[in-house]
């Protein structure tokens, strides 16, 4: 598995290495041993998730505050999304940032993002089947949210924004200076 740091410190794209033949094919999604050397930090996972959305629904940005703040790696088992992640980590050369990764069950490809990131994806295949491991477990009074068009973060979603299907409490997150605060 091949680990690359984005222009955001501490998150990571992951590749993995497939071995195909006739029968299909075979790869290792995790090795703890594996993942704590590639990204240099030791990290232990408690929940896994799983979603099933259809083209065009966006998730997110939502992270967790304090205590209950999430690491994530993610994943798409089937179809194809757009994986977007905001750095809001306050003293951050790259706070209000981001970094879009193209996740399908085609590139294989796996994202990490760290404690202190808002989190959210894009539907860009007729459905996707999306798949993510965090290292804290959910807490919905630490709950934070960032709005999938903030200005100054300016995410490009490369899809008609009039199209997005969002949930209504994903369309009243407040923007980057009016979001919670992470830590």
């Amino acid at each position: 598995m091949t680990f690359t740091e984005t222009k955001l410190k501490g998150c990571f794209i992951l590749e993995p290495k497939i071995i195909k033949d006739e029968r299909g094919y075979f790869m290792e999604g995790f090795n703890e041993k594996t993942f704590q050397k590639g990204i240099g930090q030791k990290i232990t996972f408690v929940q896994d998730n799983q979603s099933f959305s259809t083209k065009g629904v966006l998730r997110g940005l939502h992270y967790q505050c304090g205590e209950h703040a999430q690491a994530k790696l993610v994943r798409v088992l089937q179809g194809e999304v757009l994986d977007v992640a905001v750095d809001l980590r306050p003293n951050s050369e790259t706070y209000g940032q981001y970094e879009a990764v193209l996740l399908s069950s085609e590139n294989q490809k796996q994202f990490f993002i760290p404690r202190g990131f808002a989190h959210g994806f894009l539907v860009l295949s007729e459905t996707a089947t999306f798949f993510y491991k965090c290292d804290n477990f959910y807490n919905k009074e630490s709950e934070g949210g960032l709005i999938y068009n903030d200005e100054t973060v300016n995410i490009t979603w490369n899809f008609p924004l009039q199209d997005l299907i969002i949930s209504e409490k994903d369309q009243v997150l407040p923007n980057l200076e009016n979001a919670k605060k992470v830590w």
